[in-house]
This record gives structure tokens, C-alpha cells and sequence, in this order.
């Protein structure tokens, strides 16, 4: 017979419930955050730990995730969770060379293997245009186009349409007003292909003449109306670099060492913005990282930045030694400024803010790491996105990852001994060419695989969709082939 509870047993009953209820809610919102946060229970060691994230995508995606020998039952791009520390990592699809990689993790971190890329095992190179000679090629930044010039003393170059699978050739003549000495009897002529802009429109063509050089802007979609700098502004150069988009302003090194900026639109000169300098490059279109002679003491190097609008340069490092290698290179990475300096084969990065006008003391930027390579560095670049910085000395190299701060020092394995720079493929991959072979490898010298033939004197280059690797190489009957070879099958 059914008893009716007291008022005190239908009270207890409700605080038992309430008190399991809450304990649930607890333990499910406890262990929701433990879950996000990266917690997971180590069936070996018997605890809860708090684990790390993986992000994985390859270049093809839709390939198998093996973690430790273990599939995670996913294909890229995937994500999983593991227990801090040394783990294995293998991706693999069917027909493609497999991706392995040793990384060691840290509790509560993410670490992105999402710039993988897979090798074809079977890498058929097909032949694409034939030419009899050729003297320079070069790859626009988008890579979108290719320049290809056959004899150095004959104003003429081909533009090969990289954008789709059907190649296209076009050839681009200079009109003779457009250089100097054109018509003129027993004139030796030679030009030279320097560089293209950052959207692949225009590109600077190095005139020599009679001991005497000059600087051309060709606009490949309208030759006629390309531009001699030198003539229209009456400088003599020793170098110059496109800066942006638009084909009329550059960066010029004189004679005596000064950089000036150019503006061909407006036919107007700047101010001398940096004096005794070596070398210079243009990062993001107005900030110039140089090296150049101290000029208060002409013993001393010095390395720095200028920004278009300031008022001086910014000296950011001092070699008291004339003959030590110095190197710098510009970067940002989410959102912050990073600097790499390199005194030998010492290099030192630098995180914060470009120096302000107003800063006299650098104090924006700070020392975020140090390492030393084998010997004095000859070569010193960030990736495209600032994820990972190489500091190459000949044969050797050091990857560094900006993110992580760890760096791993690697060999290119070579029966040649003369040392060829390193050059980014894509933000993470390198290729250089060694002993007649075009070899690509990651940033930290992992994964390195023989791509194809190829003249080590030329770009190599990547379809803009990745599809396809180009680059030239010389035949037995001593002609050229532009040649490629397909990295992501249908």
C-alpha cells in the first residue's frame, strides 16, 4: 500500500535531486571545458591531461591522417587532438609519395601542418616550348607569367600565359624610341630582365650600351607605352626596384650609393633617402630595408629600414667590421613587425613595431630570438606570410618557425659544391637546383623530393592553382625546353 511522504522525506528528496541535478550540470559544463580547452584522459598514464590541437590540409586535400601509426579516420583538411609531446605524423594518398613529419608538441597549443604538399609518385616532366637559346626567364609574383628572353643583345622577349593548361606564347618587341642608341652603327647592345611588379603587368628591363646603362618599365600588355627612366629623368642608376602595382614608381640606387624614389608619372625625383648603400629591397611596397657603409665612420657597417614619409633612415644594427656578411629582411606576422638581421653567421630577430618617426632609441622593436648558424650567412628571407624565416650558409641552412620559435638546421644533400640560394616555392616549400635536378623541400629541409631537370640560372614557378611545375632545362642537342610537371593528378 502506497504510503504518502512526510513533509520532511518530500523535502529531503527534493535537495537529493536538486544536488544531483547541479553535480551533473557541473560535471557536463566541466567536462565540455576540459574538452574545448584540450583535456583528455591518457589511457597509458591513467590521468587526465591537457592535450594540443592539430590543424592538417594538403595540397591535394582529401588524403589519410596518421597520427603515431594510428588513422584518425579523416581525411585533410582535418583536425584532431592529441596528448602533448613527440608524436609521428603521416599523410598519404594513393598514387602520391607519402608526408611524414617528427613534431613535438606543447599542452594547450595548436600547430598548423596545413601547408603540405603532395608528390606524385610517378612525375612525368612534358615539354611545353622549344628555343634555341635563351639568356633569362623570369616568373611574374602571381605566377601568372613568364618572361623568356633567347639572346641578350636583341630588345625581344616571349610572354608565356601561365593561367590555364593550354599554354600561350606572345612575344614583345621594345620600339626602338624606346632605348637609347637604337639605330646607331657598331653599338653593342645587351638587356637584361631585373624584375616584375607586384601584379605582373610591368617589368624592369637593364639597357647596356656603350659602357653606359639604363632602366626600362615595358608594360606587357601595351609595349608602346613603355618608359626609359634614365632618359625621362636624367639618372644614372646602378640598380632599381618596382615598388606597388601601377608601373610608374620604383626605388633607385645612383652611382654614389643613394636611394632615391622615382615617380615616372609626375617626372619627379625624391630627396636622397638613404646614402651609402650596398644593397636594398622593397618590402609591402614603401618600406626599404638596406645595407650600407656607416657614414660617420666609413669602417663600420650599418643595417636599417627607411619608410616612405620619414624623415631619416633607421639604423637598427652596427658592424664595426667592413668585410663581415650582413644581411637583413622585413616581415609581419599577425600583426606585429618582425626584423632578421644576420652579422656573420649570427642572426637576430627583432618583434614589435617599425621604429615611428619620432623613436630614436628603436625601442618598438625587441631581441625575440637568437641562433648562430654553421658559418657566416650568405642568405637571409622570410616566407611569403612571415610564417618561417631561412637563414641559408652554402650548402647549409636554418629554418625558423616564427610561431613556434624553434628552428631545425638542415644539409642540402649535393655532389656540387658551389652553393645555390634557396627560393620560396610557396609560403612553406623551397627549390633550388642541384646537379642538373630542380628539387623542392619544406622549410625546416623535410620532405624533399627531385622534382625534374632543369639550368640552374633560371625561375622556377608554380601555376597560380598549384596544378603545375614549371621550369627550363637544356637538352642533349643543346636547345632549351620550358618544360613542366603536373604535382596534383586529375
Amino acid at each position: 500500500m502506497f504510503k504518502r511522504l512526510t513533509k520532511k522525506q518530500q523535502l529531503v528528496r527534493r535537495i537529493v535531486v536538486y544536488i544531483v541535478m547541479v553535480a551533473a550540470v557541473v560535471v557536463i559544463v566541466s567536462g565540455t571545458i576540459l574538452f574545448i580547452l584540450g583535456y583528455r584522459l591518457d589511457s597509458d598514464k591513467g590521468r587526465l591531461e591537457q592535450g594540443a590541437l592539430i590543424q592538417f590540409d594538403s595540397k591535394p586535400n582529401g588524403a589519410d591522417v596518421l597520427i603515431d601509426g594510428k588513422s584518425i579516420n579523416s581525411n585533410t583538411p582535418s583536425k584532431q587532438s592529441i596528448i602533448a609531446g613527440a608524436h609521428s605524423f603521416m599523410v598519404s594518398r594513393d598514387n602520391y609519395e607519402t608526408w611524414t613529419k617528427n613534431v613535438t608538441v606543447k599542452a594547450g597549443t595548436l600547430t598548423w601542418l596545413d601547408y603540405i604538399r603532395l608528390v606524385p609518385k610517378n612525375l612525368k616532366t612534358e615539354s611545353i616550348s622549344s628555343y634555341t637559346t635563351i639568356v633569362g626567364e623570369k616568373a611574374s609574383p602571381d605566377n601568372k607569367w613568364l618572361l623568356v628572353q633567347e639572346k641578350a643583345d636583341t630588345p625581344s622577349f616571349q610572354l608565356v600565359d601561365l593561367r590555364s593548361a593550354q599554354i600561350k606564347s606572345s612575344n614583345i618587341a621594345l620600339p626602338t624610341p624606346v632605348y637609347s642608341e637604337a639605330t646607331t652603327p657598331n653599338i653593342q647592345h645587351s638587356f637584361t630582365i631585373q624584375s616584375w611588379d607586384d601584379n605582373g603587368r610591368y617589368v624592369l628591363i637593364k639597357h647596356t650600351y656603350a659602357d653606359k646603362s639604363e632602366y626600362i618599365i615595358v608594360d606587357t600588355q601595351n609595349v608602346v607605352a613603355s618608359v626609359n627612366v634614365s632618359r625621362l629623368l636624367s639618372i644614372s642608376l646602378t640598380d632599381a626596384k618596382l615598388s606597388g602595382t601601377s608601373g610608374n614608381v620604383l626605388y633607385g640606387l645612383s652611382i654614389d650609393g643613394t636611394i632615391r624614389k622615382l615617380d615616372v608619372s609626375a617626372a619627379t625625383i625624391s630627396r636622397p633617402l638613404v646614402s651609402n648603400v650596398k644593397s636594398f629591397e622593397i618590402y609591402n611596397v614603401n618600406i626599404i630595408s638596406y645595407v650600407a657603409t656607416d657614414s660617420a665612420n666609413p669602417t663600420h657597417q650599418v643595417a636599417g629600414l627607411y619608410r616612405d614619409g620619414d624623415t631619416d633612415p633607421r639604423v637598427l644594427d652596427v658592424v664595426t667590421t667592413a668585410d663581415v656578411p650582413l644581411h637583413i629582411a622585413l616581415t609581419q606576422y599577425h600583426g606585429s613587425d618582425y626584423v632578421a638581421i644576420s652579422e656573420g653567421p649570427k642572426v637576430t630577430i627583432l618583434r614589435g613595431r617599425y621604429p615611428a618617426a619620432g623613436d630614436t632609441t628603436n625601442a618598438s622593436l625587441e631581441r625575440f630570438a637568437q641562433f648562430t648558424s654553421a658559418s657566416a650567412v650568405d642568405q637571409l628571407s622570410f616566407s611569403a606570410e612571415g610564417d618561417y624565416l631561412i637563414a641559408q650558409s652554402g650548402l647549409k641552412f636554418i629554418g625558423y618557425e616564427i610561431e613556434y620559435m624553434r628552428y631545425t638546421a638542415s644539409t642540402i644533400s649535393a655532389n656540387e659544391k658551389t652553393a645555390r640560394p634557396l627560393t620560396w616555392l610557396d609560403n612553406a616549400y623551397l627549390w633550388a637546383v642541384y646537379d642538373g635536378y630542380l628539387s623542392i623541400r619544406e622549410f625546416d629541409g623535410t620532405n624533399s623530393h627531385v622534382i625534374m631537370p632543369m639550368e640552374p640560372s633560371f625561375d622556377a614557378t608554380l601555376s597560380q592553382n598549384g596544378r603545375f611545375l614549371y621550369g627550363i632545362a637544356k637538352s642533349a642537342d643543346g636547345t632549351y625546353q620550358l618544360q613542366r610537371v603536373q604535382l596534383i593528378l586529375n
